[in-house]
């Protein structure tokens, strides 16, 4: 029996959040020997080039037809400011602090996916969404310091990522995903060369190769993304960015030997009984002939 389209784009979420924690983890090797932002635009080299090395080039021209061929370039617009912003605050922030403020993202994705995309938001919805970030806060423990400027630097990155993913979700079933994903790769290689001049350090040829391992993983989770939110409202997936919190506590353990403490875990399991929630109201639904569109 195949599995319902709202649980599919789950599976594929999950799938985008754990290849970009393993991305963000290889990052983490080489902050000391290039800057953040030489390791964004390498990261965006490296998907365009595994992307048309994929398409190969006369099915790659076929592919960048698209009817909406603006959007598709502002969108990785979005991206690449997300991640640069959030950047600039951990220069400036704990990371405790500067992780909260970015994990908004998914409270920006419901609200806007109201104006934007014309969703229904119930409040069982709006309710995964606070006890994830719960969940979140309970990890990262952010503590009372003075508001400093780059808080807004972490906001304005939660409020672009919200951009970007309802702009995914905007194309479901107007464009083609091969499309997509390739507009992902130039254009946010096109963005983030617009600042990489000012950051420039020569690659090494392992910084190189790591350029290419973690563009791979990059369009793994950027295809499945795209996968995820042409099968399921912006709303319902929203709470399960969360679960980027729970891989990256995995992957800490695993590569750095950091053992999670019981409110780290604690933490793990309120982000995932909300994701579970959320599944279990849109099946509940979804048994009482409401389908993929419920808004509870």
């Amino acid at each position: 029996m195949p599995l319902p389209q709202n649980n599919l784009a789950v599976l594929y979420l999950l799938a985008a959040t754990g290849l970009i924690a393993i991305v963000d983890t290889t990052r983490k090797f080489y902050t000391d020997e290039l800057h953040a932002v030489m390791l964004v635009w390498g990261y965006f080299v490296g998907i365009t080039v595994i992307v048309a090395s994929y398409f190969g080039g006369r099915r790659q021209f076929s592919l960048l037809q698209s009817g909406r061929p603006i959007m598709q370039l502002v969108r990785p617009g979005f991206l690449v400011l997300s991640i640069s912003s959030l950047f600039v605050s951990l220069t400036y922030l704990p990371i405790a602090e500067a992780t909260a403020i970015g994990f908004t993202g998914p409270l920006f994705i419901v609200a806007l996916s109201v104006p934007f995309l014309g969703e229904r938001v119930g409040w069982h919805r709006w309710l995964a969404v606070v006890v994830g970030l719960a969940g979140v806060l309970l990890i990262v423990r952010p503590g009372g310091a003075v508001w400093h400027w780059s808080a807004s630097m972490a906001l304005l990155g939660a409020v672009c990522f919200a951009v970007f993913q309802l702009i995914t979700r905007h194309f479901a079933g107007k464009e083609r995903h091969e499309t997509t994903l390739l507009y992902t790769s130039i254009g946010g290689t096109a963005w983030a060369s617009l600042i990489v001049p000012f950051f420039w350090t020569t690659p090494t040829v392992s910084q190189w190769v790591m350029f290419l391992i973690i563009g791979a993983m990059g369009a793994g989770a950027h295809f499945c993304m795209i996968q995820a939110f042409s099968k399921a409202q912006a709303s319902f997936l929203a709470p399960f960015n969360y679960s980027k919190m729970i891989w990256v506590m995995i992957l800490g353990y695993l590569v750095f030997g950091d053992f999670p403490g019981l409110d780290t875990l604690i933490g793990c399991a309120v982000i995932a009984a909300a994701g579970l929630y959320v599944v279990y109201r849109e099946n509940l639904q979804g048994s009482h002939g409401s389908g993929d569109t419920i808004s509870n």
